[in-house]
């Protein structure tokens, strides 16, 4: 796995977190939360994407 794609998925699950916790507390700035976790989500799978599509390029 990528770098890039490993640390946005750590983001990823940090931020879901933080959004489930911000959320039971009543806090409605969960909602930046759950837009970071949009965020690093679209950045890990576009670099998983990335990598997938250059090893494809290298073997053919």
């Amino acid at each position: 796995m990528p770098r890039n794609a490993l640390y946005a998925s750590i983001v990823f699950v940090l931020a879901v977190a933080a959004a489930v916790v911000s959320f039971v507390q009543g806090n409605w700035l969960g909602v930046i939360w759950v837009l970071l976790a949009g965020v690093s989500s679209n950045i890990a799978w576009f670099h998983l994407r990335r990598e997938k599509l250059r090893r494809a390029a290298e073997q053919g």
